[in-house]
């Protein structure tokens, strides 16, 4: 489910005010941090992802393996930070506009 400029639009507002949760270091992205990741897009819906700078990845490549990982959309990569957006099963917060 592709997001339409809208709705990318609505979730970096509210982004915006987000602090990141995870970060992506040296060692890259690695199944424990996918896993968490997915508990933290199912609890919140949106997050925010920092790439530290000792990161041997590019961070549209670390984005990219997130939101492969966790099933989830980017919904903007901004300076070295990656927001992502997954509609919760059970916590439901967010309504897009069509």
């Amino acid at each position: 489910m592709a997001l339409t400029g809208k709705q990318k639009r609505f979730l970096r507002s509210k982004a915006n005010t987000l602090k990141p949760i995870f970060q992506v270091g040296k060692t890259g992205v690695n199944d424990n941090m996918i896993k968490q990741i997915e508990e933290a897009l199912e609890k919140r819906e949106l997050i925010k992802v920092s790439i530290l700078q000792n990161c041997l990845e590019d961070k549209d490549e670390v984005a990219d393996s997130l939101a492969e990982g966790t099933g989830a959309e980017i919904v903007q990569i901004i300076g070295n930070n990656v927001v992502l957006y997954k509609e919760s099963q059970e916590n439901k917060q967010l309504e897009l506009p069509n």
